[in-house]
């Protein structure tokens, strides 16, 4: 049996035993890396390694940490009753918010990871104030980012167009960009009524009426919402009549200098290209200084089960990567000879490896693979070029990815699992669907 048959027939392996047993994927994966890159390939510990996500295990670490600190001096629950009264109480405004902002941040040229970063924790916080499902906040968070992905001045839309330039094929920026947009808002409007969005625009705005209470059988018996405090009836959050709705809606010194560092961090991220991480572990630093008693507390938040799964996946396939498994892949697929078939196979080989490794480094590998065919003229290169980007992107829900990890390590303690869960099952299907149904939309009207 061939290593890269093998290294497949192990990641398959661990899916399996992970789902039938309560065994942390991430542990199983670091078991498989040394028994496939150790003792199979004969890797160097330090060839290994170098596949470990460091970047991403700080910035998992440092946001949840930072926003757990902005969670227990009521930080996010002032952000929560801010936000509420703008959208003057229609809750079904607040998913669609999040979209827009994410797509104008990662439009406007910011990393998808580093407006997820930043938005994740505080959509979160509305879903569990709101009886919104996380999952749906999560995902509308998400598509929002690639909605703006592909924009000429981002990061996704730059190196996609210069791959493209620099083949000598012919492209367009701007259809590009309008392909995801659309494509990303139209999965949205799918996620908002599949995870209960119709029951969410039932809920009745303040302007009309008093809204029904998140918790109607009494405060005390809430489950303990992500600024450390029971979550509160909808209706004290709109009309901010109850006395300890007056109180947390009141600024404090920690919540001035919360906000300056979480305005600190969107400003490092997004204009000057500073680490996610480095900024935000900064930042959570700052803050535990100022007041040490959040110190143990926000600690406790970080999800340290989501670090280990995540970290330990991607270090595997990175370890794949080494072995030639995702060239073993691509390259079989790209022999083929049929433009049409390849395009096909080359989104899903897109969609399913992005789903555990970059969406930035698999945009720079898959595409090139579709230059020769694509320079035959047989068939739309413009189209194509958008279904491989759409395919190797919309798959960055799941939970492996930069993305998806920062939804899953923000949800509520008590939802956390099912979250995680709920974007394996989305992803996969995402994963084989998305790549038919842009392969159908983008590339068969190109066909010449």
């Amino acid at each position: 049996m061939s290593i890269e048959i093998l290294s497949i027939l192990l990641l398959i392996a661990m899916f399996v035993i992970a789902t039938i047993q309560p065994i942390n994927m991430g542990a199983l994966a670091f078991g498989c890396t040394f028994l496939l890159g150790s003792l199979i390939i004969g890797m160097k510990a330090s060839d290994i390694f170098a596949g470990f996500p460091s970047d991403l295990f700080l910035t998992l670490v440092a946001v949840t940490y930072l926003f757990a600190i902005a969670q227990i001096n009521g930080t996010i629950d002032w952000l929560v009753e801010c936000a509420v009264r703008l959208v003057r109480g229609h809750v079904v405004w607040i998913p669609w918010v999040m979209f827009v902002v994410a797509a104008i941040i990662t439009g406007f040229g910011a990393l998808g990871p580093a407006a997820v970063a930043i938005l994740a924790p505080v959509a979160l916080s509305f879903a569990v104030q709101y009886r919104i499902r996380p999952a749906m906040m999560g995902l509308m968070v998400i598509h929002g980012a690639q909605a703006g992905g592909f924009s000429p001045i981002s990061v996704y839309g730059g190196i996609t167009n210069q791959i493209v330039a620099k083949a000598g094929l012919p492209f367009a920026p701007t259809s590009l960009f309008l392909s995801s947009f659309f494509f990303n808002l139209a999965i949205a409007v799918l996620v908002f009524f599949v995870f209960g969005g119709a029951r969410v625009m039932k809920q009745i705005p303040a302007a009309t009426g008093p809204l029904p209470e998140l918790h109607p059988e009494g405060v005390s018996a809430a489950i303990r919402g992500h600024g450390g405090t029971p979550a509160r009836p909808i209706r004290e959050h709109v009309y901010g009549t109850a006395a300890d709705t007056a109180q947390n809606f009141r600024l404090t010194p920690e919540k001035i200098f919360t906000l300056i560092g979480l305005t600190a961090l969107g400003i490092g991220a997004l204009v000057f290209k500073f680490n996610v991480g480095l900024v935000a572990i900064t930042v959570a630093v700052a803050l535990a200084l100022i007041s040490p008693k959040t110190q143990k507390a926000a600690i406790d938040k970080v999800s340290w089960s989501t670090v280990l799964l995540i970290a330990g996946i991607i270090t595997y396939v990175g370890v794949m990567e080494k072995a030639g498994t995702v060239d073993y892949v691509a390259n079989g697929i790209s022999s083929l000879g049929m433009p049409l078939l390849v395009a096909l196979l080359l989104c899903f080989t897109g969609a399913i490896v992005s789903a555990f490794a970059s969406s930035t480094a698999l945009l720079g590998a898959i595409i090139p693979l579709a230059v020769p065919f694509l320079l035959q003229g047989h068939i739309s290169a413009v189209g194509v070029v958008a279904a491989i980007a759409i395919s190797t992107t919309i798959v960055d829900t799941s939970p492996f990815s930069t993305n998806g990890a920062l939804v899953v390590a923000n949800a509520p303690d008590d939802k956390r699992e099912q979250v995680l869960r709920q974007l394996l099952v989305y992803s996969a299907l995402i994963a084989i669907i998305g790549p038919i149904v842009a392969w159908s939309v983008f590339v068969l009207p190109g066909l010449v």
